[in-house]
């Protein structure tokens, strides 16, 4: 096997990275440039393209082509482009403001087709750039700037979205889990079709804390599950927590007890064309469920630009068109004079 000849700093720009210092932008960039290494696409041949929010300059961070796109539109531009180039590797970056509210409309499209992009969906529950504003995936009741009494609706959850749109894959990580994040990229990156990956993202200024029930070094182990796949769903600090089957539900459970053993754990079946246990483990939160981390969803499934390249050269072949002309005059025609 050839030795991966790039390094992290291969992607990396000469621009000064402008976030908030402890933004957990920074730490999702440096995950990005040590994944695309692991994969080893060349700079050249690999665009980044994003939104508007800040999570969306981060193209100017990256030696690859860039588009930094306008709002909610980075999908639809990501689309066009793959379909254009298919040789290319497409990374679409996008806040949950940009990709989930004026972008919401491409983005389940994008999966709905399962276009071969890496969406990277950063997740921080409120409008960073535009200075603190509720999202489409604040809690009900929360308090901002445009919501001074609390929301009195309830968000989107974006693993429900990726399922109701029929998606592939999807996984999950947080910024500070930098290797579960770089894990989780680099599954993304290797599945054909749409990838998705939730990134719980804080933001220092308008949002801090809004993941601590779960990042907190304290109890984070006991309230998340990193799942892999074709292992036991074992979780808590002392490794000592499982979830096993409730009837139609999930339950989680102290190994040895209450009758319970290691054999009643569920294994991790991250290929099963079946989403119902992907979506129950996917919603799981970290409050009465581990929050589950990792690539929970990972199905082969046709490819849409894959598929557009068949039809044109399937249609080329029987047609014999070798240029648009050609099938603007294969039909009936006259000239007007």
């Amino acid at each position: 096997m050839e030795e991966n000849k790039y390094t992290a700093a291969n992607y990396k720009s000469d621009q000064s990275v402008r976030w908030c210092p402890g933004c957990g932008d920074h730490a999702v960039l440096n995950s990005l440039h040590k994944a695309m290494a692991t994969i080893g696409v060349a700079p050249h041949m690999t665009a980044v393209i994003s939104g508007i929010g800040c999570s969306s300059r981060l193209p100017y961070y990256m030696n690859t082509y860039g588009f930094h796109t306008i709002h909610g539109r980075a999908a639809a531009i990501a689309t066009g482009f793959k379909v254009a180039n298919p040789e290319m590797t497409v990374w679409q970056i996008s806040g949950d403001g940009d990709g989930l509210a004026i972008g919401g409309n491409h983005f389940i499209h994008a999966v709905r087709r399962n276009i071969d992009l890496n969406i990277m969906l950063l997740n921080n529950k409120i409008y960073g750039l535009t200075k603190g504003q509720y999202s489409p995936t604040s809690d009900r009741g929360f308090v901002s700037k445009s919501s001074p009494y609390g929301t009195t609706e309830d968000p989107f959850i974006p693993a429900e979205l990726v399922f109701g749109a029929r998606g592939n894959f999807f996984a999950r990580s947080i910024d500070v889990e930098l290797a579960t994040t770089q894990e989780v990229m680099v599954a993304a990156a290797r599945h054909k079709g749409t990838s998705v990956v939730e990134i719980l993202q804080n933001c220092v200024i308008f949002n801090h804390g809004i993941h601590n029930h779960i990042t907190d070094k304290e109890f984070r182990a006991d309230r998340t599950i990193h799942l892999r796949h074709g292992e036991k769903m074992i979780f808590g600090k002392e490794q000592n927590m499982g979830i096993v089957q409730d009837g139609f539900l999930l339950k989680a459970v102290e190994i040895g007890k209450d009758g319970y053993t290691l054999d009643d754990v569920l294994v991790h079946d991250a290929h099963c064309q079946s989403n119902f246990l992907h979506q129950q483990l996917a919603m799981m939160d970290g409050y009465d469920l581990p929050l589950a981390v990792g690539v929970i969803r990972d199905v082969d499934a046709l490819v849409y630009n894959e598929e557009i390249d068949k039809q044109i050269a399937d249609i080329r072949a029987k047609k014999n068109f070798s240029s648009l002309r050609d099938m603007i005059l294969a039909g009936e025609t006259w000239e007007v004079k």
